[in-house]
């Protein structure tokens, strides 16, 4: 008992001694740690010295380290004098320990590891490079190249960084991801697009030069960064002819396409992925994606053909749990294309008599929750999503059933109850979830600070369902309305957002580029601003085909709303559009 009681007040020491760094009281922490290594010569070393070089106790360190030196073979100690030699200004001195240092790497290559680290901690990039650099050459069989290629980013080098990176990934397979991530942070610092262009560069020289397929999963990998997708499907294409059992990159490809609305491309690569598959459910997804994409870009007048598909794909694959997407689908267009929310429900309905899992018993659930707010039957349809809540708690669908769940409230205009819900979810994981409820919760605030009956906002709750309702001539008649009604108000920005979309959507495209510009001029510290530049770019960009109007649009998202959701897309394009991107 007495052993462990010291033991635990030494330990509680020890943290205190800790705390005391922490908060820069190094005087007190050198107190408590010579006392420990009075007792216990091989604790907490390295944190002794550091505290007596940032006291500036220059003579007690070096007495320090000449006590360890007998007892301790290790050279990082001799960097540690050579530093001690930096902070007096004596950097020939200092030299001279930091090269003594290195010339124990010819005697032990192993060393080069534990020098490069301390070199890095103490800033002593040149040096660290050195260390790993002469490591390497004394034994071959040490790989040092992230360590050499993070020195060099840091040292702005970034080429050589990315050559070193890109020879690490390939002899190291396992380091891929490491590699892949780094590349990512160096990407999103990228302001002019150069550091993209020399990826870009470097990838297609190794392509050309060598036949091995790795590099063309890496440049896939790299285009989909970039969110080129069809040069993406290029590259698996080769790898695929190479590797015939790797086709699931396809998929997350036309995926991704698909949620960029780069329907062409996606259905491009879908359709590869029919052909080329022998599994009937993969096959299944595909046709379920591609009717997706049909749905997404119809016409009224190509809706009964879209019926028809989709009775005919029930019928040739059946009832089953492996139609389950088909069968959503079919319910999802049934009630909010066709206006047949009866038949959706039944669908739906019958779905649920299927032995069906937790996760996908809720989809289906999360599902007829949506046809029931289309009917306006919001509480059953609140209950539906509180289920889905439950059944998957920090699951992605059930951050979405909670969002799902406050609009349904908002929808019923129980606006108090909307606000308690979106105040939760502005701390939402998912960036998109967050972003909504906090436009949600500025909306109910701002409109019930101004007008205490929310007149406006209940005029607006019933136009948003309506749009919901994909009932949009409805909506835009009512969202007009309450732009003659309350000019001026706080309801006005959100309406000329909503408003620009339906016009955008209908493709007239002027009209809704008169009401984004509506909200630049006339509400500049708006929640929308952001919004309204980047839509007014892609217009632009898309349909008028004015590349500089588009270009100073996307210029402004980049350098007056680094936060916003539709930065790196603004970025992207408006690098492109400058023409940065020479490949």
């Amino acid at each position: 008992m007495l052993f462990l009681s010291s033991y635990w007040v030494s330990a509680q020491n020890e943290q205190l001694a800790f705390n005391y760094i922490d908060a820069g009281e190094y005087e007190k922490a050198v107190t408590i740690l010579e006392e420990v290594y009075s007792k216990n010569k091989l604790l907490h070393l390295d944190k002794l010295l550091y505290c007596y070089q940032q006291l500036e106790q220059h003579d007690k360190a070096l007495k320090f380290i000449n006590e360890l030196k007998p007892k301790n073979n290790n050279p990082s100690l001799l960097v540690e004098e050579g530093y001690i030699y930096q902070l007096q200004k004596k950097q020939s001195e200092a030299d001279k320990k930091y090269q003594e240092a290195l010339n124990e790497i010819d005697k032990n290559a192993n060393f080069a590891y534990s020098l490069g680290s301390v070199f890095e901690k103490k800033v002593l990039l040149d040096w660290a490079l050195k260390a790993y650099e002469k490591g390497q050459k004394a034994n071959p069989n040490i790989n040092f190249d992230y360590q050499i290629a993070m020195i060099q980013g840091q040292l702005g080098n970034l080429e050589v960084m990315l050559n070193k990176l890109l020879d690490y990934g390939f002899n190291t397979p396992d380091g891929t991801p490491m590699v892949q991530n780094q590349l990512t942070r160096f990407l999103m610092d990228d302001s002019d697009g150069s550091f993209a262009t020399t990826i870009r560069k470097n990838l297609l020289l190794r392509t050309q030069k060598s036949q091995d397929v790795y590099w063309n999963q890496f440049l896939s990998w790299f285009f989909v960064q970039q969110k080129e997708y069809g040069k993406a499907f290029i590259q698996e294409k080769a790898v695929y002819k190479r590797n015939v059992e790797n086709s699931y990159n396809f998929l997350t490809i036309g995926s991704l396409a698909m949620e960029e609305k780069q329907y062409e491309v996606a259905k491009e690569v879908f359709t590869f992925v029919f052909e080329i598959s022998k599994d009937l459910g993969f096959k299944l997804k595909m046709q379920h994606l591609v009717t997706s994409m049909e749905i997404e870009s119809a016409t009224p007048k190509e809706y009964p053909s879209i019926d028809l598909k989709l009775q005919e794909l029930l019928k040739t694959h059946g009832i089953n749990q492996e139609s389950l997407d088909l069968q959503i689908l079919y319910a999802h267009f049934k009630t909010f294309y066709l206006n047949q929310s009866k038949i959706g429900l039944d669908i739906l309905n019958e779905t649920l008599k299927l032995p069906l899992n937790i996760r996908n018993e809720s989809r289906v659930k999360m599902e007829l929750a949506d046809i029931m707010v289309y009917d306006e039957k919001f509480n059953q349809a609140i209950l539906y999503y509180a289920q889905v809540e439950d059944n998957l708690k920090n699951d992605v669908l059930a951050h979405e059933a909670s969002l799902k769940l406050a609009k349904a409230n908002f929808y019923k205009k129980d606006f108090d109850w909307t606000l308690q819900q979106v105040k939760v979810l502005k701390q939402s994981p998912s960036l998109l979830i967050a972003n909504d409820a906090v436009e949600m919760f500025l909306l109910i605030q701002d409109n019930s600070a101004e007008d205490s009956l929310r007149v406006a906002l209940q005029s607006y709750a019933t136009a948003d369902l309506k749009l919901y309702q994909n009932k949009k001539e409805e909506a835009l008649q009512l969202f007009l309305t309450i732009l003659q009604k309350h000019k001026g108000e706080s309801i006005e920005e959100g309406t000329l957002f909503k408003v620009g979309k339906i016009y955008e959507e209908k493709g007239d495209f002027n009209k809704a580029l008169t009401y984004y510009q509506n909200i630049l001029d006339n509400h500049k510290d708006g929640i929308y601003k952001d919004e309204a530049l980047f839509y007014s770019a892609e217009i632009y960009r898309k349909h008028l085909l004015d590349n500089e109007k588009a270009k100073a649009l996307y210029e402004k998202v980049v350098l007056k709303h680094p936060d916003s959701l539709y930065y790196t897309e603004s970025r992207k394009h408006y690098r492109t559009l400058r023409g940065d991107t020479t490949i």
